[in-house]
């Protein structure tokens, strides 16, 4: 159960309302709308991820999917599981990202680059900062604007999971459309 109650949208101002209107039923709505201003650049961020950035959405859902791993974020997995078979994860890669949080992703099933771009998740969710080497093998293989990108995406779902742990929001009992 939800930590503090879930916001009344109707009650959402029109600039909140109108992002929100046409997005799926998500307990995560209902939470963030408490955010009020900041909900709106909140939910313009995440959108601007999901659907403007020039990451490949597989890449981008593996990276999600063990941002939520390593944090314990439940909500998190549960949705991105969906997203991330939607864009074409396989279901084996699903799988092999979320398992052993506490270690490194080391399976045959990734590309070399999934590879480098998961080790470098990891050292920056547990590191802050990646270590020297592993950042610029990663600015090795992305062009700057995708290197900010997966920063940006790591950040991001870090506080998504974070605000999603801390105030327990609910996994919906009805699966969204």
């Amino acid at each position: 159960m939800a930590r503090i109650p879930y916001f009344d949208l109707d009650k959402a101002s029109p600039e909140l309302a109108s992002i929100i209107k046409g997005r799926l039923p998500l307990n995560i709505y209902r939470m963030v709308a408490h955010g009020g201003n900041t909900a709106v650049g909140f939910l313009a961020l995440g959108s601007a991820i999901l659907n403007k950035s020039d990451i490949e959405p597989k890449l981008r859902e593996l990276v999600i999917l063990r941002v939520g791993a390593i944090s314990n974020a439940s909500y998190e997995v549960f949705q991105h599981r969906r997203v991330a078979s939607k864009t074409g994860v396989s279901a084996e890669k699903i799988e092999a990202v979320l398992a052993n949080p506490e270690k490194p992703v080391d399976s045959t099933l990734f590309t070399d680059l999934e590879q480098l771009v998961l080790r470098f998740t990891d050292a920056v969710v547990r590191e802050v900062k990646a270590p020297e080497q592993l950042f610029n093998d990663v600015a090795a293989r992305l062009p700057h604007q995708q290197l900010v990108e997966l920063m940006m995406t790591i950040g991001f779902y870090m506080l998504v999971s974070r605000l999603l742990e801390n105030l327990e929001v609910d996994i919906e009992e009805t699966p969204p459309h």
